[in-house]
């Protein structure tokens, strides 16, 4: 299994290449092939790093997405990762506990605490390379 600073790299580069989904569902069902080139929302961007797939289900269940995504301990560790690198935007809380998927996903199009806009796609890919840079120095420390 790969670090977490590995799979936000790679997250970072899938986003890049791919675009940001920031609609209903975890991606964006434009015709496109899933497989290849569909704009994806962070947090599937981070499942595709982490397992190498794309679900079907991401194109039209939020729910069963989302339990796709909290099975994968790797993928939770980074969209945990990059929810702490976000300083300028509340965590939800769900049932007394932090929703970092609702936190990531929603920060890429709502308007953080002091702007007037969501961050730009390069705004999201600069946070998740700081948490990747994070996450490696933490990995490294700990070695």
């Amino acid at each position: 299994m790969h670090g977490t600073d590995l799979i936000l790299n790679e997250t970072a580069r899938i986003i890049d290449f791919r675009g940001l989904h920031t609609g209903h569902q975890f991606a964006a069902n434009t015709g496109r092939r899933a497989t290849l080139e569909a704009p994806l929302d962070i947090c599937a961007a981070v499942y595709l790093a982490t397992t190498g797939q794309v679900p079907d289900t991401f194109f039209t269940d939020e729910g069963t997405s989302r339990e796709l995504i909290e099975a994968s301990p790797a993928a939770m560790d980074a969209i945990r990762a990059i929810s702490a690198a976000i300083r300028n935007y509340e965590v939800p809380d769900t049932d007394g506990r932090p929703d970092v998927i609702e936190h990531v996903s929603q920060w890429t199009f709502t308007n953080p605490i002091g702007c007037t806009q969501p961050p730009s796609t390069s705004e999201v890919i600069g946070c998740i390379l700081r948490a990747a840079k994070h996450a490696a120095h933490t990995n490294a420390s700990a070695a």
